[in-house]
């Protein structure tokens, strides 16, 4: 599939919906679980995608389309969220995470980005020259990435339950 913003947004826009009606209301088991010693759980999962939206995408955006001649983007600490989500509840991050997404893809719209302005760069500190393309589908398939994480650290709590059924479970030994 070809970038499109529509197609972009089709995505971002649902991501917070579908992490409600996965995780709300679920017991604390299902939450903190996670798969092991410097693995993620779902409330640290959620908590680093809240750190994304207010740390990543707007921010590098806008350095990409700045008229600053330094086009290099703040390091982004992939592991923000284990202390900016203590004390918090999964709903309060659930809820952030929702604000938070909703603000940034209203400002998104209020660009009206054109096809010209895809190829405009950034540097990134690690990857080098990256576009502004590739930084919005990265956004959408950093938002996949972490629900297709959610459903394996999940889905791992009964790794041990399904019996002979973990054959027909290829998630299971990922």
């Amino acid at each position: 599939m070809k970038f499109s913003i529509q197609h972009t947004l089709e995505v971002l826009e649902k991501t917070p919906n579908v992490l409600h009606t996965l995780l709300l209301n679920l017991s604390v088991d299902w939450i903190i679980c996670n798969e092991g010693e410097n693995t993620w759980s779902a409330f640290d999962i959620v908590g680093h995608l809240i750190h994304g939206e207010k740390t990543d995408w707007i921010p590098r955006m806008q350095i990409i389309l700045s008229d600053s001649q330094n086009k290099t983007f703040e390091t982004f600490d992939r592991f923000a969220q284990f202390e900016n989500s203590k004390g918090k509840t999964l709903l309060e991050l659930l809820n952030e995470f929702s604000e938070l997404r909703q603000q940034n893809l209203t400002y998104l719209k209020s660009l009206n980005l054109t096809e010209d302005q895809w190829d405009l760069e950034g540097t990134h500190p690690e990857l080098g020259t990256v576009t502004l393309k590739q930084l919005l589908a990265t956004w959408v398939v950093h938002d996949l990435t972490h629900i297709a994480q959610l459903s394996r650290v999940m889905a791992k709590q009964y790794k041990n339950e399904v019996g002979p059924w973990k054959a027909f479970l290829p998630l299971l030994n990922t």
